[in-house]
Parts: C-alpha cells; sequence; structure tokens
C-alpha cells in the first residue's frame, strides 16, 4: 500500500512500508500511515492522471479520506497478515482454495 504510506524519513524516494515473504509467498505486509492531508491529495490527483492518460478508469478521489486527515490523525502504523497464507504453508499447499472452510458462494 504504497500509495497510502508515508516517504521514508532517510530517503524521501521510498515508501515507509514492508512486506514479509515465505519462499515467493506473501504473509503480511505493513506500512507507516501517510498523516498529510495535502500530500495525500496531491498522490490521488496525480494518480488521477496517470490512469487518465492510460485511458484506464479514474476513480474519484475520496473527499472523506482528505476530510479525515485534515481533522488530524495521530501518527500511526499497521501490518496486515493473510492467515490463509500462514494455512497455506503449513498444509504444505500452493491452492490458497484449500485453505478457506467456505467460499462466497457457499454464504
Amino acid at each position: 500500500q504504497a500509495a497510502l504510506s508515508r516517504h521514508c524519513p532517510e530517503n524521501n524516494g521510498l515508501a515507509d512500508r514492508f512486506e514479509l515473504f515465505y519462499g515467493k509467498l506473501e504473509l503480511a505486509n505493513g506500512y507507516v500511515e501517510l498523516t498529510d492531508a495535502d500530500e495525500q491529495l496531491n498522490r490521488c490527483k496525480r494518480d488521477q492522471q496517470m490512469r487518465g492518460g492510460q485511458g484506464l478508469p479514474v476513480p474519484e478521489i475520496d473527499e472523506n479520506l482528505i476530510a479525515a486527515l485534515r481533522a488530524g490523525l495521530p501518527p500511526c502504523a499497521g501490518v496486515a497478515v493473510g492467515f490463509d497464507r500462514l494455512f497455506m504453508i503449513n498444509e504444505d499447499t500452493d491452492n490458497i482454495q484449500s485453505t478457506r472452510s467456505f467460499t462466497l458462494g457457499n454464504l
């Protein structure tokens, strides 16, 4: 989620984020949230220009996100772990579907 992460303080050309892999399998990713509303708005506008120039659908800017950032978000970070991927390792399978107890079709 580099688009939502702040720039690395030591190197502004890098996102302040990481990914955790087991072999070729991504298990987790984490990042320090971008809390600067103006920077987030600029990134959204650049993304819109890039997508429009490539003939791709151009999503609207999430004004609620920008408003929330303007209201003030304290420094924060998070990590998302794919437990289904941990189960894949435990079960020694490369088929993620085999790790799920149900599918959307079974709901």
